[in-house]
């Protein structure tokens, strides 16, 4: 469960639309902006599995016997702990995703890559049934990944975020006489 608050039906924003011209302030203000999109339920259940095998694994290292039958040496031990350390940083890398939305444009935050977009460069915000994640059709023809909203574990979260960031794309666009964007209806 992440993101921003939806209107009283869930459908859009709550927040009215920008009230002066680009620049003035107002627009980021009336729609409650900067926001943070992050899949929340999917971050905390990767940051406290990567934490528990890290304790996890580096318990069995230290308590493995160290004489005895089949005792384990220093490498054995300190060879666990790196495997521990090295899935748990996995973890956290997948936990990395994130869409950062303020007045001036959209940081798209992905498991190795952070892209910057203006509001103009955002003509469509697309989550159809069966995407993994939120795709954004960009000015340039290419379309963009935001796994930042990802209606995996919370569905309707991702639903919701969705919209609102469609909204956030098409009235901060359009309010900077920017672009014109053609529908986009999928979320």
């Amino acid at each position: 469960m992440s993101g921003p608050a939806s209107g009283p039906a869930g459908d859009g924003p709550a927040a009215p639309g920008p009230s002066g011209p680009a620049g003035d302030g107002a627009p980021a203000a009336a729609l409650g902006l900067p926001v943070t999109f992050r899949p929340l339920v999917t971050r905390v259940l990767l940051l406290s599995l990567a934490v528990a095998l890290v304790v996890v694994l580096s318990t069995v290292a230290v308590l493995m016997p160290r004489e005895g039958a089949s005792p384990w040496s220093t490498g054995d031990r300190v060879t666990v702990v790196v495997t521990g350390v090295l899935i748990g940083a996995v973890l956290t890398l997948l936990a990395r995703p994130r869409a950062v939305a303020d007045a001036e444009g959209l940081t798209v935050v992905n498991l190795t890559v952070r892209r910057r977009l203006a509001w103009a460069e955002i003509l469509g915000v697309n989550l159809r049934h069966g995407d993994a994640w939120v795709h954004l059709d960009l000015a340039d023809g290419t379309t963009l990944a935001v796994m930042g909203i990802q209606p995996g574990i919370a569905r309707q979260q991702a639903l919701r975020d969705a919209r609102r960031l469609r909204a956030l794309a098409q009235e901060l666009g359009e309010a900077r006489g920017e672009r014109t964007a053609g529908p986009h209806r999928d979320a």
